[in-house]
């Protein structure tokens, strides 16, 4: 019997290539997006459920897991990947801003985790990968609370093996570099002013991050073949990094002190 994999979003980037990858290996695939009407490729694949899902609501989330269960019986691996990107200064950023991160790239994990354990901890197996990035181990500038939300992310998954790993579930972290998605382009930038102090500094990580985004010429399905990796090694490895940026950036920052790594980055940004 085909295995099943739920993930969130799969509109786009990581998720699409992901739900992809796992239908081409013979997986059922539960794709979960906000706005499944507008997707043409996914829903029509033999095996492929389409559902709506935000992981905003938690009623779409417990309708879209029935729905999958209803579909296919089982599920075996979750992929939670749905993402939001918020950047900017601190001081200007809104409250709904950043309760919007950690609505989506937190509690949305939390709360898609917690309508999946059931089902997992009935048949004592499954497999959870949090699609989290190398900005959950690194901080760079102006970019605070999307890197508090993916360390949140890291240290909850990172506990959260101690509860499910001897109920046979496994728990897994991918650990992106730089990839040309949509997550960055579709994010967020609190609001700054041309007369603001931070002025100057902005603009010169902005310029970084955007000169480093037009070099970028890693392949996103490196991300989706590592997902499956993860999702089917049968290892209780944790941490999967992707992408040599992201190799060359955890060495530094493992070879590095803080002050030693905070002048690197400062440097490289021009901030």
């Amino acid at each position: 019997m085909s295995k099943t994999v739920f993930i969130t979003g799969a509109s786009s980037g990581f998720g699409r290539l992901t739900a992809k990858t796992f239908h081409q290996k013979g997986w059922n695939v539960v794709a979960t997006m906000r706005a499944p009407d507008a997707e043409t490729v996914l829903t029509q694949l033999d095996n492929v459920l389409v559902s709506k899902l935000d992981v905003t609501d938690k009623a779409s989330i417990e309708t879209a897991v029935s729905a999958g269960l209803a579909r296919f019986g089982a599920i075996d691996v979750l992929v939670n990947n749905a993402g939001h990107s918020l950047q900017g200064v601190v001081q200007t950023t809104t409250d709904s801003q950043m309760r919007r991160q950690f609505d989506v790239n937190f509690f949305g994990i939390v709360d898609v985790i917690n309508a999946v354990v059931p089902h997992f901890l009935e048949k004592k197996a499954g497999v959870i990968v949090n699609v989290s990035s190398i900005a959950g181990r690194v901080a760079f500038p102006f970019t605070a609370f999307y890197h508090a939300s993916k360390f949140a992310v890291e240290g909850f998954t990172e506990s959260l093996q101690y509860e499910l790993n001897p109920m046979g579930i496994r728990l897994k972290l991918i650990e992106p570099g730089a990839f040309p998605t949509r997550i960055m382009e579709s994010g967020e930038w609190s609001e700054t002013g041309d007369d603001s102090i931070y002025s100057s500094s902005l603009e010169a990580a902005k310029a970084s991050m955007n000169a480093m985004a037009s070099e970028e010429e890693q392949d996103p399905q490196q991300v989706a073949d590592q997902i499956y990796l993860a999702a089917t090694d049968d290892a209780e490895t944790l941490r999967y990094p992707v992408g040599a940026d992201a190799e060359q950036i955890l060495s530094a920052r493992a070879e590095m002190n803080d002050v030693e790594f905070k002048n690197m980055i400062r440097e490289s940004t021009g901030v």
